[in-house]
């Protein structure tokens, strides 16, 4: 294509190119700290284009393709170029990936131990990892977890944190501005800005960590923590995760012994403020 990049985040070396300069220049930029290494084959392939020839220049209008695709899914406006991209690395992953199983999850580290972080968009499980990872957590990602088969192990996907609506302002007034993406106002999603995550969360990222906790947070409502049975938290996992299925037997032994070894939470909580008092709480009597 016209333009291009490639970006490694975790064990995926991503190829993404695009008709339009605009998304590439934007990507370079959140992901300049990230290690390059152009000469390693690419796992996974993203494409941006335009469907006919004029699209590039008359309203201009981003479809999304690579190895995976959403058949009859609506382009993005070129404006959206940023977040088309992001959007495409991530379908990449979510149907093509298969040496880890993949969790629908954010995840932050400490010591060597992983609290991983589970629910529907509007959990607030983006915002906590976000807030926990500019603290004396590592962030580890806040789209996908990757948990070894074989061995149990959880791996980071720190891409760039997609920070929405409320959560923007509340992250942005605690970090450097020049770890900000631009504000991307009124996609389908809300307002959009991206947070790069911190240095050494980006040079520790091939770094393993030891499942320890398990919470399925829900932002609203009174505080309240309820322990979890292994039942419903591997019924929860397979429904948060996207290739399960395809690993077939790996995958149900490995979901199985994570919600065995992992206690697991579910917590309601009103505020950030709250939800981190909450994840300290339950951090804290795991590791007893």
């Amino acid at each position: 294509m016209r333009h291009s990049a490639r970006i490694a985040v975790g064990p995926v070396q991503f190829r993404i190119g695009s008709d339009w300069r605009e998304p590439i220049a934007a990507l370079e930029r959140l992901y300049a700290g990230y290690p390059q290494d152009d000469a390693r084959p690419a796992d996974a392939t993203v494409r941006l284009f335009a469907a006919r020839p004029w699209r590039r220049w008359l309203r201009p209008s981003v479809h999304i393709g690579g190895d995976f695709i959403v058949p009859d899914a609506l382009p993005l406006p070129l404006s959206m170029g940023l977040l088309a991209a992001e959007m495409g690395m991530n379908l990449q992953v979510a149907l093509g990936w298969r040496r880890h199983m993949l969790l629908h999850a954010s995840a932050v580290a400490k010591d060597g131990r992983a609290l991983i972080m589970s629910g529907e968009s509007g959990s607030g499980k983006s915002t906590l990892a976000a807030l926990l990872g500019e603290g004396d957590w590592r962030l580890m990602g806040d789209e996908f977890t990757l948990i070894d088969p074989a061995r149990g192990d959880a791996f980071a996907f720190p891409r760039a944190v997609s920070l929405k609506n409320e959560a923007i302002a509340e992250v942005v007034a605690c970090v450097d501005p020049a770890r900000l993406g631009p504000l991307l106002a009124g996609t389908p999603k809300g307002d959009i800005r991206h947070l790069i995550p911190r240095a050494d969360a980006i040079a520790a990222m091939h770094e393993p960590a030891r499942p320890a906790l398990l919470l399925f947070p829900r932002f609203g409502g009174a505080v309240s923590v309820e322990r979890m049975g292994e039942g419903e938290a591997f019924v929860r996992l397979t429904e948060a995760s996207t290739n399960y299925v395809a690993l077939g037997e790996a995958g149900f032994a490995a979901l199985t012994r994570l919600v065995r070894e992992t206690p697991a939470f579910g917590i309601t909580y009103p505020d950030s403020a709250a939800g981190i008092s909450l994840v300290g709480q339950l951090w804290a009597e795991a590791a007893k």
